[in-house]
């Protein structure tokens, strides 16, 4: 059930929305948590059924891991829960990939794994790696396992996050008074949502057949001129930010109907003026998590500048094979760790060279983005193969063939350029609502005013007919789509 569909936005949403009021009116919050917790179950199981028991056994065992902690903050009851989750996560996302690997470099087949991937495994098991450390470390108050339930399997954030914190959810969970259906919160949810589906739908889904032709082409073994090249590269980093962001922007709206605020997770990207600050925007909460959980327990920066820089690509490999158990994307997280390091680099031996004014701002996204969207190519390629080939067409290194036509495509880039360079996000609209909670891991690039430039003056007297627009147009696209919903990008991982 995809939140771009009619079935989520017609029939279950409404449905769980009422039975939450009547739950919480006629009963208590309590009564509400519970109908939440069967509604996010149904949700879960919706895609599949038979992998709902897994979702419940993981919840069940770290649950008590960390019931276990609290009593007794043993290093063997940490170690355990380490193992129950990452071993699920080893065992369903990589047993496959290592045995093919395997099988490659001995020349024969081993076994025929067939291992169904169970949805949002990545998310919950990192969520709950979290918490465990936490609940270890002292950090992390205990909750009941009612909340606790809920806080894994909340269903706008189950399938593509944000990776949410016991310390931003629990108390939200435990509060009964929250201001669920506000009048001040649900034009704010109502916006969310509409601007949300409007990316996903027409954005990030006009954008795919551009990104599949270029792609495709490679994966056929051709290689694409060097124009048609970069079209795909730029059209595919474009399709993965709407898609990405408008499933951001729809689960906050949904999770403000009963009253919760979701992490701030994806803040104007391809605003950033260096690669830490992209780090700090896209994805925030992964960023958050590989920092306090990979790199700090790798050794941070505490022990000189060589190992930091180490750490550092070891923390961006383990974020880009959390994305998928594949060589494309371990050499995706790669390439961040090594831009990263660059990053650093630059900043210490050239403190002076300070972005100031317009044009060094311009610059210093213009080369951002290029190499974000260089590292983008592994990410959407099938395999190291196809994304050579692309590349080799992006540099001009050999001759390649056009697969594309007419002024479509550019017409779209320059649509969207000018929608994710020149206008606010959905967080800045509402901001003045509160309608996220922003994680310290956002840094500088949550601080400022609302928005800056000409839109500003202009806020609140676009904000309502964007709603309406964006909502319509969206809705209209969903109906007249029927089953041809094309997934997120993010529900793979």
């Amino acid at each position: 059930m995809l939140f771009s569909s009619t079935e989520f936005l017609l029939m279950f949403l409404p449905t769980t929305i009422a039975g939450f009021a009547l739950a919480v009116q006629l009963i208590s919050m309590r009564a509400g948590t519970a109908w939440l917790l069967a509604c996010s179950l149904f949700f879960y199981a919706y895609w599949s059924p038979p992998l709902l028991p897994l979702l419940l056994a993981s919840i069940v065992v770290n649950f008590a891991c960390g019931r276990a902690l609290f009593r007794n903050r043993s290093r063997s009851f940490l170690v355990a829960g380490l193992i129950f989750n990452l071993g699920l996560l080893a065992y369903f996302k990589y047993a496959g990939f290592l045995v093919e690997n395997i099988e490659q470099i001995i020349g024969s087949e081993i076994v025929n794994l067939k291992i169904v991937l169970p949805l949002a495994i990545s998310f919950f098991t990192f969520q709950q790696v979290a918490y465990l450390v936490d609940v270890y470390q002292g950090k992390a108050d205990e909750p009941d396992f009612l909340n606790y339930c809920l806080f894994v399997s909340f269903f706008p954030q189950l399938i593509s996050g944000p990776i949410v914190h016991h310390g931003e959810m629990m108390p939200q969970f435990r509060e009964n008074a929250r201001k669920w259906l506000s009048r001040s919160l649900v034009p704010v949810a109502f916006g969310f949502i509409a601007i949300g589906l409007y990316k996903k739908v027409v954005l990030a889904d006009g954008l795919a057949p551009i990104v599949d032709q270029v792609f495709d082409h490679a994966a056929n073994g051709g290689i694409p001129t060097t124009g048609d090249a970069w079209i795909g590269a730029i059209a595919y980093s474009f399709q993965i930010y709407f898609d990405f962001s408008g499933y951001s922007d729809m689960a906050v709206g949904v999770a403000l109907f009963f009253g919760i605020r979701l992490p701030l997770n994806f803040n104007s990207p391809y605003k950033a003026t260096s690669i830490i600050d992209f780090w700090r925007r896209w994805h925030i909460t992964l960023s958050r998590f590989i920092r306090d959980y990979i790199y700090i327990p790798l050794g941070g920066n505490r022990k000189g500048k060589q190992r930091r820089y180490v750490n550092l690509v070891l923390a961006m490999l383990i974020g880009g094979l959390w994305h998928g158990a594949g060589w494309t994307f371990v050499v995706w997280g790669g390439c961040h760790g090594l831009f990263l390091i660059f990053n650093h680099g630059w900043r210490r031996f050239c403190p002076r060279l300070a972005i100031t004014g317009i044009l060094s701002l311009g610059a210093a996204r213009a080369v951002t983005f290029f190499f974000v969207v260089v590292a983008w190519v592994f990410f959407r390629a099938a395999d190291i193969d196809d994304a050579g080939k692309m590349l080799q067409g992006m540099f001009g290194l050999v001759s390649g063939t056009s697969v594309l036509e007419g002024g479509r495509p550019i017409l779209w880039l320059t649509l969207v350029s000018l929608i994710v360079w020149f206008t606010p996000n959905t967080w800045q609209l509402f901001r003045d609502a509160d309608p996220v909670v922003v994680p310290a891991a956002a840094g500088k690039a949550a601080e400022g005013g609302c928005f800056s430039g000409v839109l500003m003056r202009f806020r609140r007297s676009i904000i309502v007919p964007l709603i309406v627009m964006t909502g319509i147009v969206g809705l209209f696209v969903v109906v007249n789509r029927g089953n041809e919903a094309q997934r997120f990008i993010y529900m793979i991982f």
